[in-house]
């Protein structure tokens, strides 16, 4: 159908749809899409322009900032962030990620979420129910319901490259990262300011300043619409790229009047660091497991955002514990207590204000870690980490990287990857495998891994080469593994689409191109 807005909805309807696809909503889509739209085109080609200098020799510098200057002052709800916990916007999700005892909850529309148009618009009606207390669910005989202190909603529109196939303007895609913006904005901003919270977003994949600027435009086209005060609208950005880390200072001025934060973006800016420097055989890295937050480069990453952030009066945002604690096996529990307690006690100590988690059980570890640190302070913002001293050279030190490349490295990668994928075939962007709660971040490093071990003829620690070949008997390998551990043939078989799984992967992973993001393909495959 068409509304007044312009905008073709091409979808099969879903429950309570009108209650947020409203003629306001789609008025102010139009608006982003029509007045932005052309240059977040311009910009997602620019990014295309500058992988042709990296490929051919060039580097990467940091990009300065105005000075003096500080962000917008962070309102009170936003000012003890200790520990955030983040999952998909599935509605016993949001229940129980709301009531965990975070201070924060990350509601996500972009990797941990299949953009399945039932997800994405389901989702919106699950935050609106959410922010007014009205949520609740049934599952399995028991009732999920909201708690009396609920965790500060923040929310995560899908990256500047996704399109939402439903949405047209003349034929045209609208960006989802505007969609998702828009519907919950305009749904929502009224009545989280009665309720003392606001409109409260994490940016994420920026990759510059100038796709700052884009957002800073956006923000403020909405506030105008919604008769907002200027910087009502609050967000974090990930800084998830490897480009974007050499303009984290710019980044928060083109954001000064809403910024509240950046957040290490760990996973994702490993899999950028790979992408980014694919054609270089010095880049290539080791197995996913010893690329730790330790190793040099994603040291000096981490110290000089603390630096950056604080410097400018910003909370740094600690990075994502992927662990998910065992609740059948004590052992492996106290095993990721451990490893959860170790990374966060580190941020902590580094200066970061607050940090991640994948689950509630690991929410207590985390927060004993802040609680430690910060006492009775809402955060650490007042230091500076003037000692820091990061050039260049030392976000590049991907080459220093220590380890070897494995062959239970890269079966953990056909592994995951192929997995992953089924998973998110299935409309499920956060899959729990092997102890650990894997998104889009993780499988695209596990693709990329293998893309640039092939690549450059990387050795095995045994001496063997990494080919395409090889692949392909680990994927056979590895998805008769699989199949045994569900137990379930038709339900591998049909639901489980390992050979569609397996197609996608070997077409991110095998190709002489490499595939700027695995979602991008496995969209058109995404059945909804």
């Amino acid at each position: 159908m068409i509304g007044a807005t312009g905008i073709e909805i091409e979808a099969p309807a879903v429950e309570r749809q009108e209650e947020v696809l409203t003629e306001g909503a789609l008025a102010l889509l139009a608006r982003l899409h029509g007045d932005l739209d052309p240059r977040r085109r311009e910009l997602l080609a620019t990014r295309v322009e500058r992988q042709r200098e990296l490929d051919e020799g060039g580097s990467l510098e940091f990009v300065p900032a105005p000075e003096p200057f500080t962000v917008a002052p962070v309102p009170d709800a936003l000012q003890d962030r200790r520990v955030e916990i983040t999952g998909p916007t599935t509605r016993k999700m949001v229940i129980n990620a709301l009531n965990s005892g975070a201070r924060g909850f990350m509601a996500d529309f972009e990797d941990a979420n299949s953009p399945t148009w039932g997800n994405m618009v389901g989702g919106q009606v699950n935050l609106a129910d959410a922010v007014r207390g009205e949520i609740e669910h049934e599952e399995g005989g028991k009732r999920y319901e909201l708690g009396d202190d609920p965790a500060v909603l923040l929310v995560r529109p899908r990256g500047l490259h996704l399109p939402e196939r439903h949405l047209t303007v003349n034929g045209s895609q609208v960006a989802g990262a505007f969609m998702d913006f828009a519907l919950f904005a305009h749904r929502n901003a009224a009545e989280l300011l009665e309720r003392g919270a606001g409109p409260y977003l994490y940016l994420p994949k920026l990759e510059s300043h100038v796709e700052a600027r884009l957002w800073r435009d956006a923000l403020r086209m909405a506030e105008d619409a919604l008769d907002l005060e200027r910087g009502t609208i609050k967000v974090t950005v990930l800084i998830e790229t490897l480009p974007a880390a050499f303009e984290m200072d710019a980044i928060l001025y083109e954001l000064r009047d809403h910024a509240a934060g950046l957040n290490a973006g760990r996973w994702d800016y490993i899999f950028s660091a790979i992408k980014r420097f694919r054609t270089r055989p010095e880049f290539a890295l080791p197995d996913r497991s010893q690329v730790t937050m330790t190793v040099p480069f994603m040291r000096a990453y981490t110290e000089l955002l603390v630096k950056t952030c604080h410097g400018r009066g910003a909370h740094a945002m600690g990075g994502m514990s992927a662990v998910i604690p065992s609740r059948k096996d004590e052992e492996a529990n106290k095993r990721a207590f451990e490893a959860v307690r170790a990374d966060k006690e580190r941020e902590a100590g580094d200066g970061f204000d607050g940090t991640w988690v994948a689950h509630p059980d690991s929410v207590p570890v985390a927060t004993e870690a802040f609680d430690a640190v910060l006492g009775e302070r809402p955060n650490q913002v007042e230091r500076r980490r003037d000692e820091v001293e990061v050039e260049p050279g030392d976000l590049l030190a991907i080459p220093d990287t220590p380890g070897e490349v494995t062959e239970a490295g890269l079966r953990s990668n056909v592994n995951v990857g192929i997995q992953y994928i089924s998973s998110w075939l299935r409309g499920n962007g956060a899959a729990a495998i092997y102890g650990l709660m894997e998104d889009a971040a993780t499988a695209e490093i596990s693709r990329g891994q293998v893309w640039q071990w092939i690549r450059h003829g990387v050795k095995l620690d045994d001496g063997r080469r990494v080919t395409p070949q090889l692949v392909r008997e680990l994927e056979t390998e590895e998805l008769e593994k699989i199949r045994s551990e569900i137990g379930d043939d038709d339900w591998f078989y049909s639901e489980g689409r390992p050979d569609v799984s397996r197609e996608l992967f070997e077409q991110v992973a095998l190709s002489d191109e490499f595939v700027e993001f695995l979602t991008l393909p496995a969209y058109e495959r995404l059945e909804d």
